[in-house]
């Protein structure tokens, strides 16, 4: 485990706790001689999205030996969160980490055991940067959580704040919407609610908030420098290290996903590969049913997340609109 801009092993017993008894996956922290927030930024949740790893190996020799240092707070690095998913090149290992993520009693996947350990993590943390990936084509975006609500499905009080950050990782397409939208495809599928809750979800569960950052397809290669201007434009917007404060984004286009479409055959064909965020106009034809029934947009949006190799029963595509939210911030 990596310590303090001074060497020192100045974190606290829970963490260190945490990192000599896991095997799951490592640890760095580094903690600033003034108070400030506990920020923890994660790589390779899917381990098939790696550009969050390249992004914090480039950044901890910098915090080891310079020019970068902690001044405020603490940080806590995870290359890589999944570790079997990412040796073996794919999205998983048992399941989804990021669609079910809470602690359990008796552990049965892989993804049970990390969750044992991310969770504690998590709540011991205020602030999380999640770093992921897309297969599709597109630009890179931010998922925001909800409004400020007192609703039972995910009530919040920190949306201010993820706006503050959201404007200022160095993107210029924010969307939000994805608990509401996705509960209300697994709730139609027979399953809970819940489902849907990854990091950034559990973190608003345990009174901290956080981001994910889509850092762009899979194979991009501006991604990695996408991910890493990020981690540092969080630093000095949270005033952790030494560095000028970055300006919020200019143009920031907000989306607010509104509906997810399953595929129901593997006859379901899209009307042309899609990309995500493409514009539809109401009535566009978006793809068809195997019987040849007709998917049209609902109205004017966008296409999101387009999946041509999704099974029947899960998500083909979700549906967005755009949305006011960010003029505020």
């Amino acid at each position: 485990m990596r310590v303090a801009s001074d060497g020192k092993e100045m974190h606290d017993a829970r963490i260190r706790t945490f990192a000599m008894t896991t095997t799951l996956f490592e640890t760095h922290t580094f903690t600033g001689e003034r108070p400030g927030p506990r920020l923890i930024v994660l790589g390779a949740v899917h381990g098939d999205e790696t550009y969050g790893t390249r992004a914090i190996e480039r950044l901890l020799p910098q915090l080891r030996d310079g020019p970068l240092r902690i001044v405020a707070g603490r940080l806590t690095l995870v290359p890589v969160t999944n570790r079997l998913a990412y040796d073996n090149r794919r999205r998983t290992g048992d399941r989804n980490l990021n669609r079910n993520l809470a602690p359990t009693a008796d552990p049965q996947e892989h993804e049970d055991r990390i969750a044992n350990q991310l969770c504690p993590l998590l709540a011991a943390n205020e602030v999380l940067l999640d770093l992921h990936s897309f297969h599709s084509p597109g630009a890179p975006f931010v998922m925001l959580g909800p409004q400020d609500n007192q609703g039972s499905l995910e009530p919040f009080s920190h949306a201010r704040d993820e706006e503050a950050l959201a404007v200022r990782l160095g993107v210029s397409r924010a969307v939000d919407g994805w608990l509401d939208t996705y509960a209300s495809g697994a709730q139609r599928r027979g399953g809970s609610a819940k489902y849907g809750m990854g990091t950034t979800e559990y973190m608003r569960t345990v009174g901290g908030w956080g981001l994910t950052l889509e850092c762009g397809q899979h194979d991009d290669p501006r991604a990695p420098e996408v991910a890493y201007r990020a981690i540092l434009n969080t630093l000095a917007h949270l005033r952790m290290i030494d560095a000028p404060a970055p300006q919020p984004q200019g143009a920031m286009e907000m989306l607010r996903l509104s509906r997810v479409v399953d595929r129901s055959d593997p006859g379901d064909r899209f009307a042309k590969d899609w990309n995500s965020f493409d514009a539809v106009k109401q009535g566009e034809t978006i793809g068809w049913r195997s019987d040849g029934t007709e998917v049209a947009a609902p109205e004017d949006g966008f296409v999101v997340f387009p999946n041509d190799k999704a099974l029947p029963g899960a998500e083909w595509f979700y549906f967005a609109k755009r949305h006011p939210r960010l003029a505020r911030a």
